[in-house]
């Protein structure tokens, strides 16, 4: 049953919850869900992170496809919503999700490229982003782009990494605010702290490791990309 009509037919706010859930739940365990949709022509990976006891949630990345993300926020409960940077393919969706009422957060740096979408709040390194009982801690990963973020979770092995980091090597720096040196020390220094076993749910793509890719730097260093 899709989600359309899952909320024609039931309304009720659990059913929708449920229905939701079978079609979107990524990762959980007795304290978290983690719900992922793929959206836009760059296939964007939007996650939500939902405590689930107390049904509080935040998104990550309103990047496209509107009306899918305004049923899965009001499905499971999203309060806010978190930018990994803003490049224009993960913030199409702002303007609607802020017109819905959704306060929207993006790092000092990157702001100004949501100039013709806005946003609200400032979101700064090591500041703890309290989801329930959750907490999102944020990383700065300027390379990709100036104000760049990742998010560990707390008491997970789960880490966003936003497009700082995916299954084969760093995000793109080869537009005019990338800079590939310092995208390499931002993994080494900020992600590669991490445990081996720590997974790593980028912008795009699949989901990988710390471990898997923590050998390949030097691979990395030594093509430039």
């Amino acid at each position: 049953m899709s989600v359309e009509k899952c909320v024609t037919q039931h309304h009720d706010h659990k059913g929708w919850h449920n229905g939701v859930m079978s079609k979107t739940l990524h990762w959980s365990d007795a304290d978290t869900e983690v719900h992922k949709v793929v959206v836009g022509p760059y296939e964007n990976n939007v996650f939500v992170v939902r405590c689930k006891a107390t049904g509080e949630a935040v998104l990550l990345d309103a990047a496209n496809e509107h009306e899918q993300l305004l049923e899965l926020c009001d499905a499971l409960g999203v309060k806010r919503v978190l930018e990994t940077h803003g490049h224009w393919d993960h913030i199409q969706a702002v303007p609607a999700m802020r017109e819905a009422g959704y306060e929207v957060a993006v790092t000092r740096l990157d702001a100004p490229m949501l100039a013709d979408v806005g946003y609200d709040v400032f979101l700064d390194d090591t500041e703890v982003i309290e989801v329930g009982r959750l907490r999102l801690h944020a990383i700065h990963n300027p390379g990709h782009t100036p104000g760049s973020i990742s998010f560990a979770l707390e008491n997970t092995p789960l880490l966003f990494t936003g497009d700082t980091l995916f299954p084969g090597g760093p995000g793109n720096t080869k537009s005019d605010i990338g800079d590939f040196g310092t995208i390499i020390e931002s993994i080494t220094n900020r992600l590669f702290t991490f445990d081996d076993k720590t997974i790593v749910l980028p912008g795009h793509g699949n989901n990988t490791t710390i471990g898997a890719e923590r050998p390949h730097l030097d691979e990395w260093i030594e093509r430039g990309w």
